[in-house]
């Protein structure tokens, strides 16, 4: 796992880099169950109004269908290959249980292919295994953490990430999020021992604006370059500050700050909440 720089043959090239896919298996296929078409939206809802800006267009993709349950307990599977996602900025791997069926799950970093996983309170806690939070060690970084149980996992599940199992007490699990959070889950709540692999991700500089579109992201355009009709800043003569605070489009200020509901009934599970980079702490009352 590496960032690969290529040579300065062109602009668009002269400040691209790329993953090295070392870690990838060479020739692996997907199982035609375990992929489905993916239909493109265009940031479109049902009613083709756009409510996602900035996407569109984009290379086609089969969405994979990834285990974040892991409920086969007891079953031992066995690391086929590992393979690249275009739906997530980790790898995932292809798992062969013994009982013939196959499933992909996230690949954290260690995971080999040959190696073998397994789920359930009794597996060992070792890379890749997926126990419960009551029977994992302290202070194993774990990742695809549930928030309630069989529910299958929801949190550090991007490229590089992992939480850390801090403490246990009363039924509750302690653990400290990439963020800075510190929240508590039921520790019947399962999670997957080990870092999500392909920690480079973010050092991987795309170098052209083609990049960004095959991703199916389409140009960001300032506000200020628009006209009013379009956007709270745009209009004037010749270019302007904006003459406002800023806001998004729909006029909602874009200078940051919470935006979570202060009586959502899952915030009595945050212990220290995450840091904003502009004003420090978020503290809801």
């Amino acid at each position: 796992m590496g960032i690969r720089i290529y040579k300065p043959t062109s602009a668009g090239r002269r400040t691209a880099s790329v993953s090295d896919f070392v870690e990838l298996t060479p020739g692996a296929e997907v199982p035609k169950n375990l992929r489905i078409r993916k239909k493109k939206t265009g940031g479109r809802n049902n009613q083709g109004k756009i409510t996602a800006h900035h996407r569109g267009g984009g290379h086609k993709q089969h969405y994979r269908l990834i285990d974040f349950r892991r409920n086969k307990d007891g079953i031992p599977g066995k690391v086929h290959s590992v393979q690249y996602d275009p739906n997530r900025t980790c790898r995932i791997a292809l798992i062969h249980y013994i009982d013939g069926e196959k499933r992909f799950i996230l690949s954290p970093d260690g995971l080999e292919v040959g190696g073998t996983v397994m789920s359930g309170a009794e597996a060992s806690p070792e890379v890749g295994n997926s126990l419960p939070l009551s029977a994992i060690p302290l202070s194993t970084a774990i990742h695809n953490i549930e928030l309630q149980p069989g529910r299958g996992g929801c949190l550090c599940r991007s490229a590089g990430t992992s939480a850390t199992l801090m403490a246990r007490e009363a039924g509750w699990a302690q653990i400290s999020l990439p963020s800075g959070e510190i929240r508590r889950v039921p520790a019947a709540c399962r999670a997957t021992v080990g870092a999500i692999g392909n920690s480079e991700h973010m050092k991987v500089r795309l170098g052209k604006a083609g990049r960004s579109r095959w991703l199916g992201r389409r140009p960001h355009v300032r506000g200020t370059a628009m006209n009013p009709i379009d956007h709270p800043h745009g209009g004037g003569e010749g270019r302007t500050k904006g003459g406002r605070h800023p806001v998004s489009p729909t006029g909602k200020s874009a200078k940051g700050g919470g935006t979570r509901k202060p009586r959502k009934p899952s915030g009595a599970s945050i212990i220290r909440r995450r840091k904003s980079r502009r004003y420090g702490q978020i503290r809801v009352k």
